[in-house]
């Protein structure tokens, strides 16, 4: 058996001799930077871009708006199911290998998609984008955040907030111009470019590690549940399009989605040594993290979409101007990155996570009064307090989250948070549009938005019950004891605590 000296100084020399083993820029930080927004960026672009594309795509793929809504539903749910998988790949694999084929697999998957002559071909090449994007957010993320210092870590939380919520905010745009004047093949193709200048960059940055248990074997309680959980139930939403709520293709796959989903966690929860660290982010302040992004990311979500299809159904505007409407979108996730910043090393990043629930309110408020006389100004309003609601609540839960945490199990810790958040954002939207189409415009939309609204403020509700049962103040997270593999940044206590202790 080999001694623990040996090793320790062959990792050392490792490292030393980084840039002549074909790594050139290794601890490079903007390098690492550019490497995680280009891997995440692409995709979550596409995610709230193809809605106002949708019109285009089927006359030239000669698709149905269920094969299209099929096509968006299963490539989240790829993207859900691969942020758990690298979470399982990494235990066993170099990261850096795991991240190279992820990101050539999405190139290729890119190229796919853009030569696509019919739906099905498309269809495929969605899904294997989300499947990599997935497993690029757990592989690439991690070290940026652990890998480059604590003075860089509120610059780290600024570009992740810019990373998972910026780029989403400029999809309608992006879609809207495309849904309008064509070329949604050169989209792919520069996403594709993107994809492989990240390639590269990562062949120059992504330093080698020593896996952490390569002889671990497949986690059967974790990845086909997880499977399950994400495909199941957004087959089933997504099979609204083309029946109703009652219908068994609706309420099967859903159900027994949504209980894989309870199997996995309460799985995770009681393994000894689980994939996902379901019982260290079970306190306080990773619960309310948790709640809180699920919440903010599905109510965004479902507003931009009934958002986008009033514009649609009842002023009828171009693709292109809801685009530019909803842009201002994009000013508030700036504004909510640059708090972000300024707040993680200290006590206010609870407070900027329970912000992003009143400025999704807030938006959803200002919809409730939009009309097709006035949609022209109330909708950037409103949509800049969703972006602002977007930024300030899911990245500060995932921080919530992963600084409860050790360091080493940030990757799996973002695993779940994403699959959690993912669920809800990607189900609840459609529900909800399902709801507003149903029921008739403009009535139906501000049914939606009322359900939304009631949804948003019971979760600040629950929150602030959260953090008053789990009797601990917001306080100053040790993020050096953290860096440097202490347990945990925050002193977060047993979830209802106050209640426990009487």
């Amino acid at each position: 058996m080999r001694s623990p000296a040996p090793r320790r100084a062959s990792g050392r020399l490792a490292r030393a001799l980084g840039p002549f083993r074909g790594v050139p820029w290794a601890g490079n930080y903007p390098a690492a930077a550019a490497l995680v927004l280009l891997a995440l960026c692409p995709f979550l672009v596409l995610t709230t871009a193809t809605t106002l594309m949708r019109p285009l795509l089927m006359e030239h793929l000669g698709a149905t708006a269920f094969q299209l809504q099929l096509t968006a539903g299963l490539g989240n749910a790829g993207y859900a199911f691969g942020a758990v998988l690298a979470a399982d790949l990494t235990l066993r694999l170099q990261r850096r290998h795991v991240y190279l084929i992820a990101q050539g697999g999405f190139v290729l998957a890119s190229v796919l998609a853009l030569i696509a002559p019919v739906i099905y071909v498309f269809s495929v090449g969605m899904v294997l984008q989300g499947l990599f994007t997935g497993i690029l957010l757990v592989v690439a993320l991690p070290p940026l955040i652990t890998t480059h210092g604590v003075e860089r870590l509120p610059t780290t939380a600024a570009i992740v907030s810019l990373g998972l919520f910026g780029v989403v905010t400029i999809g309608p745009l992006v879609g809207g111009i495309v849904g309008s004047v064509g070329g949604w093949r050169l989209l792919f193709t520069i996403f594709a470019i993107l994809a492989a200048i990240g390639l590269g960059i990562g062949v120059l940055t992504f330093e080698r590690n020593e896996p952490p248990n390569r002889s671990a074997g497949f986690d059967w309680l974790a990845i086909p549940p997880a499977l399950g959980a994400t495909v199941l139930p957004f087959f089933g939403v997504s099979w609204l399009s083309r029946s109703s709520f009652g219908h068994a293709a609706f309420l099967a796959p859903l159900a027994l989605g949504l209980l894989l989903g309870v199997l996995l966690v309460a799985s995770q929860y009681r393994k000894a040594t689980p994939l996902m660290p379901v019982r260290p982010i079970s306190s306080t302040f990773p619960v309310a993290g948790t709640a809180g992004a699920m919440i903010v990311g599905a109510s965004f979500t479902a507003l931009i979409e009934l958002s986008e299809a009033y514009l649609l159904e009842v002023t009828r505007y171009e693709p292109a101007r809801i685009g530019g409407l909803l842009i201002t979108q994009l000013a508030g996730v700036l504004i909510a990155a640059l708090l972000l910043r300024q707040a993680l090393p200290t006590k206010w990043t609870p407070y900027l996570a329970l912000s992003g629930l009143v400025g999704v309110a807030a938006g959803g408020v200002v919809l409730l009064f939009v009309t097709s006389s006035n949609a022209g100004a109330l909708m950037p309003a409103a949509a800049f307090c969703l972006g602002y609601g977007a930024g300030a609540g899911v990245a500060p839960g995932l921080f919530l989250a992963g600084l409860s945490t050790p360091a080493a199990r940030i990757g799996a810790t973002f695993a779940l948070v994403e699959l959690l958040r993912s669920e809800a954002a990607f189900l609840v939207g459609p529900i909800l549009l399902h709801v507003a189409m149903t029921s008739g415009f403009p009535g139906g939309f501000r049914l939606a938005v009322g359900i939304t609204l009631i949804v948003v403020v019971a979760g600040m509700l629950l929150l602030l019950l959260v953090f008053l049962l789990g009797g601990v103040l917001p306080h100053r997270p040790r993020l050096e004891e953290w860096m440097r593999g202490g347990p945990t940044a925050y002193r977060s206590p047993p979830l209802l605590a106050n209640v426990r202790n009487r």
